[in-house]
């Protein structure tokens, strides 16, 4: 008898989340942020002002069968909510793609526009908030209705064997997600620090790290060595599995 050879069929956490991105796109739930990611793709920054900007909610980026998932926090007025891909087009996501890419999860170290070619290996960005907030600041109530979201994100990828959380606000964004799949933090309380690593209930493990925004990176509170090291202990946490 013989078999019919899947190696080529398609993944259907592919499908999966091409749904989702699909869904995200048109999510209308917070009126604040699409009012502010829509006047901000009007008036643009000088720099940008011929491009188009995507001015929408902005879909997580990557590997269907990732086993690290990077959160961060929201896409940024003149990055991702310009370009429409996570981390792409700002200092953030430069900073970002270059550890990634030195840490084997990233094909280049450069994120500029949507097809620059970048693909991610075993490896999926996303964020805690899908819209660029003003201040970059979302509100709770914002926040909650992104979780669903990245609950989703987590069910399809099913795969992933390391979450890293750029910033508090998505430190606590996994939590909270992860909470409502009934996973918690085999340690009793978490408490947020770079380089902090924890072992969860459903055999993942959390990575917290500051955010490469430009106030972290310009006071030299977060370093490229910094961030280096986390990807190190990301590294490690799916390569020992």
């Amino acid at each position: 008898m013989t078999f019919p050879d899947r190696s080529s069929a398609p993944d259907p956490r592919a499908r999966a989340l091409a749904e989702l991105a699909e869904e995200i796109v048109a999510c209308t739930k917070c009126p604040r942020l699409i009012r502010y990611c829509q006047e901000i793709a009007a008036v643009k920054r000088r720099a940008y002002r011929d491009e188009t900007y995507w001015g929408r909610p902005v879909p997580g980026f990557g590997d269907p069968q990732a086993k690290l998932l990077v959160v961060g926090l929201a896409p940024a007025a003149h990055g991702a909510n310009r370009t429409g891909r996570m981390f792409t087009g700002d200092s953030s996501g430069d900073w970002l793609y270059r550890a990634m890419h030195r840490a084997g999860f990233a094909t280049q170290p450069t994120s500029k526009a949507k097809d620059d070619g970048l693909q991610l290996v075993g490896a999926y960005v996303t964020a805690a908030g899908r819209c660029a907030p003003p201040q970059n600041r979302p509100t709770a109530e914002e926040l909650n209705n992104c979780r669903a979201y990245l609950l989703r994100e987590l069910e399809i990828l099913s795969s992933v064997r390391a979450v890293l959380c750029l910033g508090r606000v998505a430190f606590d964004a996994y939590l909270k997600a992860a909470a409502a799949m009934g996973v918690t933090p085999r340690e009793a309380k978490p408490v947020f620090a770079h380089g902090a690593t924890f072992e969860m209930t459903d055999g993942r493990t959390l990575i917290a790290s500051y955010h490469p925004s430009r106030q972290n990176t310009q006071t030299g509170r977060l370093t490229e060595e910094m961030l280096d090291h986390v990807f190190r202990l990301a590294r490690h946490a799916v390569d020992r599995r």
